[in-house]
C-alpha cells in the first residue's frame, strides 16, 4: 500500500496517537460483539494505521542513519 493511499486523518496522526488508536481498535475487535460490516471498517483502518505507523519508523530511521553519516563525514 502507497503513502499516497492513506487518509489524510491517519497521515496527519503522530506515533502515539496513530498506537493509541491501534490499540482502541484491538480492544473493539477482540470484544467479539460486533457486526461484520463493523469488524471489516475497523480493520481496514487498523492495516491503514499500521503502514502509516511504518511510515513513521521509515522516515526516523533514515533521518537517523543521514545523521549518523553526517558525523562520521566531520
Amino acid at each position: 500500500m502507497k503513502i499516497e493511499n492513506i487518509p489524510a486523518d491517519i497521515k496527519s496522526k503522530s506515533l502515539k496517537e496513530a498506537r493509541d488508536e491501534i490499540d482502541v481498535i484491538l480492544a473493539k475487535l477482540e470484544s467479539k460483539n460486533l457486526e461484520f460490516n463493523t469488524i471489516d471498517i475497523e480493520y481496514k483502518r487498523l492495516i491503514l494505521l499500521n503502514k502509516h505507523v511504518e511510515n513513521l519508523f521509515k522516515i526516523k530511521s533514515k533521518n537517523l542513519s543521514n545523521e549518523k553519516n553526517e558525523k562520521a563525514d566531520d
